[in-house]
C-alpha cells in the first residue's frame, strides 16, 4: 500500500481495550459463575433447570453473530480513519487511494463471500484470546472433521505495518480448512496503537498460544508451521529469529523456534535498512516509517538478514525450521531482491533456506488474486503439500480433493490487475 508523507515523529501508544475485550471477559465471568455456582442456575418451579427453548438459542446465536459483525465492522472503519489521521493527504496518495477503491471494487464479488462466510460459518472460531493487550486476539479455521490431529499454519496478515488484521487471513484460512490443516490467524497491535517491538512481542506470544493450546482444538503440536505475508513476513521472521536467539542463550521461553517445522514468507521484507528509500519512494513516507521502526536505530535490530549475519546469533542458526521464501517477480511493493537476498544470507551462515521466484506475480497475485481465481496454483499447492508430507490419507485426499471454487470472474480480476496500487 502506498502512504503519503507526516511530519509526526514517534507518536504514544494507544492503551485502549474495545467493547470486544469487555465482552469476552464478562462471558468468561459468567460461564464460571455459572458452572461453578450450581445455585445460580435458573430453575423452574418444581426445582427442575429450566430449558432453553431452540428458537430462543437461535436468537441468541443470531444476536451474538450480529454484535460480532458490528463489532468487526467497527474496527475497520477505524482502521481506516486511523490511516487518514496520520498520513495526512498529498497528490499521490489520493491518486493511490482512488486506486485501491477502484481494485476493491473490482473484487468485490468474492470478498462478499469470504466475508459472509467469515461472519456466519461455523467452521471459525472468531477472536479467541491470547494475552492481555489490545488486539491480542486469533481467528482459528478448523476443517470439517478432525478425526485426528491435523498440521496447524500459524499466520500473520500484512497491512503495511499499519493496517494489518487478522481477518484478511481469512480467505487463506477457509481454502486451507477445506484440505484438513488448521490455520490461526493472529492480530496484533498496529502503528500508531504499538510500534515494531509491540508487534513483534503480540505475534510471539500468538504463536506460544498455539504452540501450547492448539492440541485442545485438534492441531497437532507436533506439525505447527509458520507464515507471514507482506508486513506479516517481516514481523513474523522477526519474532522467529529472535526468539531462536533467546531459546540458544538458555534464556526463559514460553516456546521453541524448534517447535515450527517450517517458515513459509510470502512477498516478505526482511533488511528494513536497504527498504527505506524504496518504501519512501513508493509512498511509505521515512518519517512514518522510522516512526514505525523505533527509529533509525533500530532499523538493524529489526532487520533479521542483518541479525542472522551477527556473530551472537550463530548458535541460534541450527534452531531455526526450514524457512520457504515466495515472491513475485513483478511484486513493486516489496522487491523480489528482499527475499533474494536474505535466502542467500541464510544459506551463507549454514541455515536450511529456499527461494520460490513466480514469473509475472505482483504482490498481491499470490495472496489476493489467485486465491479468489480458484482452482490449482503453484503456491497453494506447494504448502498444501509440504504440510501432508508422509501423510499418505491426507495426500491420497488431495489427489481427489475438487478444484478450490472460483469466487471473482476472470474480467474482474484482471481489471484489478491493471489498476492495483501495490
Amino acid at each position: 500500500m502506498v502512504i503519503p508523507p507526516s511530519p509526526i515523529g514517534f507518536l504514544p501508544v494507544e492503551q485502549t481495550s474495545s467493547s470486544e475485550d469487555m465482552d469476552t471477559a464478562d462471558s468468561v465471568r459468567s460461564r464460571t459463575s455459572t458452572s461453578t455456582n450450581p445455585a445460580r442456575r435458573r430453575t423452574t418451579s418444581s426445582g427442575t433447570p429450566a430449558k432453553t427453548s431452540p428458537s430462543l438459542c437461535r436468537s441468541q446465536s443470531f444476536s451474538r453473530e450480529i454484535g460480532h459483525a458490528s463489532s468487526e465492522t467497527y474496527l475497520i472503519t477505524r482502521l481506516a480513519f486511523t490511516l487518514l489521521r496520520y498520513l495526512g493527504v498529498g497528490r499521490r496518495w489520493i491518486s493511490r487511494l482512488l486506486a485501491l477503491g477502484l481494485y476493491a471494487m473490482f473484487l468485490m464479488p468474492g470478498f462478499l463471500q469470504v466475508l459472509h462466510q467469515y461472519f456466519f460459518s461455523i467452521r471459525i472460531r472468531r477472536s479467541i484470546v491470547y494475552g492481555d493487550q489490545p488486539r491480542n486476539r486469533l481467528d482459528l479455521y478448523l476443517p470439517k472433521n478432525i478425526n485426528s490431529p491435523k498440521p496447524v499454519i500459524v499466520f500473520v496478515t500484512g497491512g503495511t505495518w499499519i493496517i494489518g488484521y487478522k481477518g484478511w487471513g481469512s480467505l487463506l484460512g477457509f481454502q486451507l480448512a477445506e484440505r484438513d490443516i488448521i490455520v490461526t490467524c493472529i492480530d496484533y497491535r498496529n502503528f500508531p496503537q504499538g510500534t515494531i517491538g509491540d508487534m513483534v512481542e503480540d505475534v510471539s506470544q500468538g504463536i506460544s498460544y498455539v504452540c501450547n493450546n492448539i492440541a485442545r482444538f485438534g492441531g497437532d503440536p507436533n506439525r505447527i508451521y509458520l507464515m507471514g505475508q507482506s508486513a506479516g513476513a517481516h514481523i513474523s521472521s522477526c519474532a522467529l529469529l529472535k526468539q531462536a536467539i533467546k531459546e540458544s542463550k538458555g534464556e526463559s521461553i514460553c516456546w521453541r523456534a524448534s517447535q515450527i517445522n517450517a517458515y513459509f514468507g510470502l512477498s516478505g521484507g526482511y533488511n528494513l535498512t536497504n527498504l527505506v528509500d524504496h518504501f519512501d519512494r513508493r509512498g511509505l513516507y521515512r518519517s512514518i516509517f522510522l516512526s514505525i521502526m523505533e527509529g533509525d536505530e533500530s532499523l538493524q535490530q529489526f532487520s533479521p538478514e542483518i541479525l542472522i549475519e551477527d556473530p551472537s546469533a550463530r548458535n541460534a542458526v541450527p534452531l531455526l525450521p526450514h524457512i520457504v521464501l515466495f515472491h513475485g517477480t513483478e511484486d513493486f511493493s516489496i522487491p523480489p531482491d528482499s527475499s533474494i537476498t536474505f535466502v542467500d544470507t541464510l544459506k551463507k551462515v549454514g541455515a536450511r533456506a529456499e527461494l520460490i521466484l513466480y514469473h509475472g506475480k505482483t504482490h498481491t497475485d499470490l495472496f489476493i488474486q489467485d486465491a479468489l481465481r480458484g482452482g490449482k496454483e503453484e503456491l497453494f499447492d506447494y504448502i498444501v503439500d509440504y504440510l501432508h508430507a508422509g501423510d499418505a490419507e491426507a495426500l491420497a485426499n488431495d489427489a481427489v480433493a475438487p478444484p478450490r471454487k472460483r469466487l471473482c470472474p476472470e474480467p474482474l480480476l484482471k481489471l484489478a490487475g491493471l489498476v492495483s496500487p501495490f
